[in-house]
């Protein structure tokens, strides 16, 4: 997912998360048709995870609205210490309840390491308080708040009432979260300076003239057909009323943080060692070396860098990396003209991966073969997707926020991430797990969500398609390298701020600063620069979940190259697409281990 302020919560909640032959070909015998609809009968261990599940949307009605489930849409979560303590009594009791379950199958013992290993990690991070003090640029309660207005329906004046009742608890719901910051500033935990600054900053413009409260009630309409209406007199004064009141709670967010957080506020902007390996496994589901890795990510950067010269040269003999990227932008051939154009680009570039992948390289059943291409109604810019509801009655949707006074787009650069974003990346991804309702629990299909797995899979979506040939062109493939160069970066950058590793020597070594982090991303990122100071002020206030979609990203493809290595002439691609993707977005680790027929009794 590309950083948007818009962008809705992407499993963020803290609530979430040895005979080979006989346990592997029970599971692919139940997966082998991905359009059957014979259901497996209900387990102990299931019913563990639906009740759980259940108990997750009544706890947090924003990810209900995320997920589609109905019911809960004129409530917010409760961010308070007791919010957060009422989350961790569902994990400990679900834990409890798993280690009295007894597996019946592959399926339970999946289900049973990826809830122990969500769960327990997110008792972790409870345990050390860093539920209490999230505040950063990206994916904190400020963001979560207003982000899920983006995903609620609006056809009729009685969708916007509800609205505006959801709207009305935005105050209620931002005060519960101070009281979470302010109990963690008691124990000494603040975010860094930086983020509560950039926080506050966003404040001040969610409630400008022109920001997104006013912009809501003066662009509210009937959305339903193609012909939108206009609300009632009533409904958009019961919409403005309440959104008054959203937006005075976000200018009072502002002025307490400036008074109660940032004089506290730390300096430095690293984590430091033991809390970003935590955050790492968390994002991950998986532990690294994490020198390693970050050894791993300078020759990834160096890699891509060389890779990137040689396509330049194709582009513009004798040109460098950035003279090459100029030319691609004012090439008309790349070039597309206002927002109409723009979503229809994205359709087609969507439909046509649908029609051609699912020939030989997917099984796609026949919901997950419409997917809705959007723009967004943020003005940030990135895109972003959610998924399909339950019953595909809304579908897996892309989502192009575009910043305002942006009319002009070139697909060189945007191909990569349409193929991340939509088919054959995240909505293959997650609609697929949600379509498979005769094999998987709610959980597993609805919640069941590691960073690592998911934004592994879409780089290794854009990593396949260039596989597939479709990122021949020298500027397509340029686009995709560029991506792949940011991405890089940013694991050298997030791993080795936050654990004090040395610098590289192209920014002079020694102790990693700000400006070496500014440099050493702007060397290697082409992005502008109001992108990229979000992007990295994002890499210094989340810690660990920037790398997770290129470290994510190296274990989807050695899990592919250890599939292939083990069933040698048998291997399928189509076969290992199904199989991993039937799995859900579990940890990294269950993923191998299940796909490798490695998990034991539990």
């Amino acid at each position: 997912m590309a950083p948007t302020l818009g962008a809705p919560p992407t499993g963020r909640h803290r609530i979430s998360g040895r005979p080979r032959s006989a346990r592997w070909d029970t599971f692919a015998v139940v997966t082998t048709d991905s359009n059957a609809t014979a259901p497996r009968p209900a387990t102990d261990v299931d019913r563990i995870a639906d009740d759980f599940f259940a108990k997750l949307v009544e706890l947090s009605p924003i990810t209900a609205t995320y997920l589609g489930i109905p019911g809960h849409e004129e409530d917010l979560d409760d961010f308070s210490p007791a919010g957060h303590d009422a989350q961790s009594q569902l994990r400990r009791d679900t834990l409890e309840q798993l280690d009295r379950a007894t597996p019946t199958d592959d399926i339970d013992r999946v289900t049973i390491a990826a809830m122990r290993e969500r769960l327990g990690l997110a008792e972790e991070v409870h345990a050390a308080g860093l539920d209490e003090m999230s505040l950063n640029v990206i994916a904190s309660p400020l963001q979560e708040i207003r982000g899920t207005f983006d995903l609620m329906a609006t056809a009729t004046d009685e969708d916007w009432g509800v609205i505006a009742r959801r709207l009305a608890k935005v105050p209620t719901a931002l005060e519960q979260w101070k009281e979470s910051l302010l109990a963690a500033a008691e124990r000494g935990d603040v975010a860094p300076r930086r983020q509560v600054e950039a926080c506050i900053k966003q404040c001040e413009d969610l409630t400008a003239d022109d920001g997104y409260f006013a912009t809501l009630v003066e662009d509210a309409r009937l959305s339903d057909g193609n012909d939108p209406g206009e609300l009632s007199e009533a409904s958009r004064a019961a919409l403005a009323e309440a959104a008054g009141q959203a937006s005075e709670a976000y200018a009072a967010l502002g002025a307490w943080l400036r008074e109660n957080l940032l004089d506290r506020a730390p300096e430095a902007d690293a984590c430091g060692r033991e809390r970003y390996q935590l955050w790492s496994r968390d994002f991950l589901g998986a532990e690294v070396d994490l020198e390693e890795t970050y050894r791993w990510g300078m020759q990834e950067v160096d890699r891509i860098t060389a890779e990137m010269e040689q396509v330049a040269e194709q582009i513009k003999p004798g040109a460098t990396v950035k003279e090459a990227i100029a030319a691609l932008n004012d090439d008309p051939a790349y070039q597309l003209h206002g927002t109409d154009e723009l979503k229809a680009w994205m359709q087609e570039r969507a439909d046509e991966v649908i029609t051609n992948l699912g020939k030989d390289d997917f099984d796609i059943p026949a919901p997950v073969r419409t997917i809705e291409c959007l723009i967004a109604p943020t003005q940030t810019g990135g895109i972003y997707y959610t998924g399909p509801s339950e019953d595909f009655s809304r579908p897996g949707r892309m989502w192009w926020s575009v910043p305002k006074g942006v009319t002009e787009f070139g697909t060189w650069k945007e191909l990569t991430t349409v193929y991340h974003e939509g088919v054959p990346g995240h909505h293959l991804q997650v609609a697929q797990t949600v379509f498979r309702s005769e094999l998987l629990n709610k959980w597993r299909r609805m919640a069941a969500w590691t960073s690592g797995h998911g934004e592994g899979w879409a780089l290794y979506a854009e990593r396949l398609m260039e596989e597939l040939g479709y990122m021949d062109d020298p500027g397509n493939r340029m686009g995709l390298l560029d991506s792949q160069s940011l991405r890089a970066a940013r694991v050298v950058i997030d791993i080795g701020v936050h654990c004090g590793f040395e610098a590289p020597e192209e920014v002079g070594g020694g102790e990693w600063t700000y400006d070496k982090a500014w440099t050493y991303l702007n060397a290697h990122a082409n992005q502008g620069e109001e992108w990229l100071r979000f992007e990295l002020d994002r890499y210094l206030g989340w810690p660990g979940q920037a790398p997770s979609y290129k470290i994510g990203e190296r274990l989807w493809m050695q899990l592919r190259d250890q599939v292939r290595e083990q069933q040698g002439d048998a291997f399928s691609l189509k076969d290992f697409h199904r199989r991993a993707l039937d799995i859900g977005g579990v940890g990294l680790d269950t993923l191998r281990a299940a796909v490798l027929g490695e998990l034991a009794d539990a």
